[in-house]
């Protein structure tokens, strides 16, 4: 046998018990049988380095990244799911998907066990692992392939062998959740108690800052898993007809795939999983938090589309919240970006669902006094998912409890508070408080809004002449120690290496890295400097719908209440909302300011005429050349408003092939019904730069 024999037989050996420990869960090696075969080919590919490859077992570790994490877009936005909380929403999402399918077409689903940890694209091109993202804002993600390889339970390679009993082409994009299981969590909390450090909150948690380290070695100690969910093409659309056919692709792959399946045929039979599955969450050894219900043909799932945030073809029914009792200590107030006070309700610690949990949200005045709650009383706390810990009743009232009091000043600047007519909130309307611009600071750097990657609590902090007090504050308390070097988000590109690297544990490389990605922030475009500006009720989609109507700031800066409610699905209270905001000058100063400073102002302006103003459309079935969308686009810029249901104050049904219910609640109703060239005459075929379709 040669060198090179032996090596691909060590190396073959070695995956194949890989697959059988780290994803069947049935290994037939000890550790040292598998420790002395993977020795042997080390000590062969360290006498012949030119036959070393990427993909062997030997090389999961390899280097960590040069600086950070590179930006990657995604092949496919990776969206959020629509949740449903009992038995009526998941109905009431059935009816959705069959109205919107051809009328007497039945969609099966697909039921699995929603893992709670981080998403991830892996994508594989001649067989070969060639890059791992993290979900990011959803449309660009960081390269953590580096750490991606460290997990045992993802294939560096897939033979050709492999490829054809899955059926599978060389190159596509495998999308799933990386967890850490409950034994590992386990682990890693001891050691870092051992070492005097905090424990992790909660296995999800844990499983996202660890894929996340720049040090690849140590991510490879810390066991992480990973369960294929998704398979798709190298273009992003789905490559098989099914999602069962593609879990049961990627289980011939050798992936790990969901333990707990079905496809069934009816919303009774979904719910009857629901129920079923939701007593095994704490036997799985991993964290989960409900079930995902997937449309399972494919195309159903691209007819249904999606919203501006979530597939039409999926929801996520979330488990109810775990519950625990525990004492009342203490309330304190917090101040967020927009000067809404929150109490915050401070517990004796409680241990709920895994996770240690010390505050919970009391929302607002309205509802302390709705509860009836004191301090020193024994109360009910539950947890769901993402969900702050809330207080849901009192459970015992303490005989000595005492009242909470209301705060008349801001905690944090002194200013007086002011409630306003028709809220339940307290706010500081102090524009210059110190924790509303640390909350503005954190927002405006958020993935979703300017990305920018290293300005994280402590370096705020640090930015506003504060310290994170860590060993009295969970959270982190924030003690002025210095004078600020930021007091507007403007001034966070004025910043010089030099100031950063005055920071404790900020060295060059770091304080290079955080510039490069405030440079690049410069780049956003408009719809995202909009949602970093803090505007009340101005959301993700209200930004854009903004962005694309007034084409640039200058013109939504000068835009009246009146024409503000003209912008589709901007309703009186945002225009109110937007207008006040721009009539304040410190915040035209501020945006004057950050364009002086280079950050992106302009959009494209979404073409606007006047000819459909007043109706109100509804889109159903299959068009000949416009997808749903460019007819959607199409209709809105010309002054139209797209519903999602027929109703008497529908003016136009635009029906395709498969109409289904709609066109039948139409006849019904006397709505008028046109087909895509009976819009498209309505339109006169007004050509909309970027529609789209057509």
């Amino acid at each position: 046998m040669t060198v090179e024999q032996e090596v691909e037989g060590l190396r073959e050996e070695l995956r194949g018990h890989e697959h059988l420990y780290y994803v069947m869960d049935a290994p037939v090696l000890t550790d040292a049988q598998y420790d002395g075969l993977m020795n042997r080919l080390k000590v062969l590919e360290e006498a012949h380095p030119e036959l070393v490859t990427e993909d062997s077992p030997t090389q999961r570790v390899g280097g960590k990244p040069a600086d950070g994490f590179e930006k990657v877009a995604h092949s496919r936005r990776m969206l959020s799911l629509d949740n449903a909380y009992d038995e009526a929403d998941l109905k009431a999402w059935d009816l959705r998907v069959k109205g919107s399918l051809a009328s007497g077409e039945e969609p099966r689903y697909t039921c699995e066990l929603k893992l709670d940890g981080l998403s991830l694209a892996l994508h594989y091109v001649d067989g070969k692992l060639v890059r791992g993202l993290t979900r990011g804002d959803g449309t660009t993600g960081e390269d953590v392939s580096s750490n991606v390889r460290t997990v045992k339970s993802i294939p560096l390679v897939l033979s050709a062998k492999v490829l054809k009993a899955a059926g599978l082409p060389g190159s596509f994009e495998i999308r799933g959740e990386c967890v850490m299981p409950q034994g590992a969590f386990k682990k890693l909390n001891e050691e870092r108690e051992a070492a005097g450090q905090a424990p992790a909150a909660n296995p999800r948690n844990a499983a996202a800052g660890t894929i996340r380290m720049v040090e690849p070695s140590v991510v490879a100690r810390r066991r992480l898993d990973f369960y294929a969910y998704f398979l798709l093409d190298t273009q992003g659309e789905m490559l098989l007809g099914s999602q069962e056919e593609a879990l049961a692709a990627l289980g011939k792959l050798g992936m790990r795939v969901n333990p707990r399946v079905a496809t069934v045929g009816s919303i009774e039979e979904v719910w009857a999983f629901c129920q079923e599955a939701e007593p095994l969450r704490d036997t799985l050894g991993f964290e989960i938090d409900g079930i995902v219900i997937k449309v399972d043909a494919a195309a159903q799932q691209r007819r249904l589309g999606m919203t501006g945030k979530a597939p039409r073809w999926a929801i996520a029914y979330k488990f109810a919240a775990r519950a625990a009792v525990t004492r009342l200590n203490g309330v304190e107030f917090g101040v967020g970006r927009t000067g809404k006070v929150t109490p915050v309700a401070m517990l004796e610690p409680v241990l709920i669902g895994g996770t240690t949990v010390k505050r919970a949200t009391l929302h607002n005045p309205d509802e302390i006094a709705r509860l009836g709650v004191r301090i020193g009383d024994t109360v009910s706390v539950e947890r769901g998912g993402d969900v702050i810990p809330k207080i849901t009743g009192v459970v015992t009232a303490a005989g000595d409890g005492k009242d909470i009091e209301l705060p008349v000043d801001c905690p944090v600047c002194g200013r007086p508070l002011v409630k306003e007519e028709g809220e339940v909130d307290l706010r500081c309307v102090n524009a210059s408080c110190p924790a509303r611009l640390r909350e503005e600071l954190r927002f405006f750097g958020s993935r979703r809004v300017m990305n920018i990657e290293g300005l994280g609590e402590v370096m705020v902090a640090q930015l506003l002449g504060q310290k994170i007090d860590e060993a009295e504050e969970e959270d982190g308390a924030p003690v002025l120690v210095a004078e600020p070097l930021v007091r507007s988000i403007a001034d966070l590109y004025r910043l010089t290496k030099a100031q950063l690297m005055a920071f404790e544990r900020t060295g060059d490389k770091s304080a290079t890295t955080l510039l490069e990605q405030i440079e690049r922030s410069k780049q956003a475009p408009l719809a995202r400097v909009l949602l970093g500006l803090g505007i009340r009720f101005v959301g993700e989609r209200t930004a854009g719908l903004l962005a694309a109507q007034f084409g640039g700031i200058d013109g939504l800066m000068d835009a009246t209440v009146d024409e503000l409610t003209k912008v589709n699905e901007v309703g009186p209270k945002v225009a109110e909302a937007v207008y006040e905001f721009f009539q304040e000058e410190k915040n035209r100063a501020l945006v004057r300011d950050l364009q002086g400073l280079g950050l992106t102002m302009r959009a494209e302006k979404k073409v606007t005429t006047e000819q459909l103003a007043g109706l109100t459309f509804v889109i159903t079935g299959t068009l000949p050349t416009l997808t749903r969308e460019a007819a959607k686009e199409r209709i809105e810029a010309a002054g139209g408003k797209v519903a999602g249901t027929v109703s008497k104050k529908t003016s136009y049904l635009v029906a395709g092939e498969e109409a289904g219910s709609k066109l039948e609640k139409a006849e019904a109703l006397g709505v008028k019904v046109v087909d895509e060239a009976g819009l498209l005459g309505l339109l006169e075929v007004v050509d909309i730069e970027g529609g789209g379709g057509v």
